[in-house]
């Protein structure tokens, strides 16, 4: 079965209990949420949440005063976004889908929705979120951050972590200019978090 099908079903699965755990912007670290509202601040146009799932962080874009919407692969993620925050826009789509219709946002959001992608995927998936991209369009990508490309057993399914290094490098092969990276290890984490913050040129 393709890996995109087994992640959408692993998710479809556990939807609810996802939900009710990361479902709210405000039980986030406080780093993250920083680093997300400096970043969006500086986005010139309506931003993308990709792989929105329960839509914590559309949400918080949108209280901040950004126009956007988020875009999930999991169907229940999508309805419960919907019902959780209505005066968000929310829908069903995948990381391919975002190059269909052009350069039409100045920004996406990639928290942590891309790291179940299989390695040889990764450079497909940057090129899709760099053609949804205006000119100085902005990406800002979190991931689990490893000495080497690594898949290993997350809770809802197999992940990978991914070296600093070796990202950026796929996100610059895409079309990007990396302007900030972020390394971080918090006391009540389980695995080191990374986050590349980027720009179309």
């Amino acid at each position: 079965m393709p890996a995109l099908s087994l992640v959408r079903q692993a998710y479809s699965r556990r939807a609810h209990e996802y939900a009710e755990l990361f479902g709210d912007a405000a039980d986030a670290a406080a780093e993250d949420r920083d680093l997300i509202a400096a970043w969006a601040a500086r986005c010139p146009g309506p931003i993308i949440d990709v792989g929105c799932g329960p839509g914590q962080w559309t949400a918080y874009l949108a209280d901040l005063g950004h126009d956007g919407e988020g875009i999930d692969p999991v169907p229940e993620f999508v309805a419960g976004a919907r019902r959780r925050y209505p005066a968000c826009s929310f829908r069903t789509g995948t990381v391919a889908d975002l190059g269909r219709s052009g350069a039409t946002y100045g920004g996406a959001l990639c928290w942590y929705s891309l790291i179940h992608l299989e390695p040889a995927a990764m450079p497909g998936a940057l090129a899709a979120i760099r053609a949804c991209l205006v000119p100085g369009g902005r990406l800002l990508v979190g991931f689990f951050d490893g000495e080497r490309v690594e898949r290993f057993d997350h809770a809802v399914t197999p992940a990978y972590f991914w070296p600093v290094a070796c990202l950026a490098a796929l996100v610059e092969a895409a079309g990007f200019r990396v302007a900030q990276t972020e390394q971080r290890r918090d006391a009540a984490a389980s695995r080191p978090h990374a986050a590349i913050h980027a720009r179309t040129f």
